[in-house]
């Protein structure tokens, strides 16, 4: 990091603390050459993630979607929204673990299922049947005799 004053490269930290939202780190440093005081901010970079569409069209990540789904799924059932929240904070953060710049939507579908046949298996039949497009109850059926194959 080099000094906003006399541009050497080499300073110490003298005060290190996360900032308000806990997005990133403030850190206030002092020059090792010219002892000026400076601020630095540190923040996780991120790498945007693209999703690829059934119909091959491709679109930015988008959080929301995943909750909204999920939301649906588990309407009028015993899980909370904190629950819920987890769900995609730990999708979300799989997704950018992966270090991939592209994922399509079945690996985030079948992710969101594995989460939810842990917490409900109601949510995860409903879910399923939307994102696995179930056309008649026979595929309904199947679904809950693999369901019960597992148990």
């Amino acid at each position: 990091m080099k000094c906003p004053s006399c541009s050497h490269s080499e300073s110490k930290v003298i005060d290190s603390r996360p900032s308000s939202e806990n997005s990133s780190i403030r850190r206030r440093r002092e020059c090792l050459n010219c002892q000026k005081r400076f601020t630095t901010y540190e923040t996780i970079e991120t790498v945007p993630i693209i999703v690829i569409k059934k119909d091959k069209s491709r679109e930015s990540f988008d959080r929301n979607k995943i909750f909204n789904s999920i939301i649906r799924a588990c309407d009028k059932r015993q899980i909370t929204r904190s629950q819920m929240e987890t769900i995609v904070d730990e999708i979300e953060a799989a997704l950018q673990n992966a270090l991939q710049n592209e994922v399509s939507t079945a690996i985030i579908g079948e992710m969101v299922m594995k989460k939810l046949k842990v917490i409900d298996e109601v949510a995860y039949v409903r879910f399923a049947s939307v994102y696995r497009q179930f056309r008649d109850i026979g595929d309904f059926m199947d679904e809950l005799k693999n369901l019960l194959a597992e148990k």
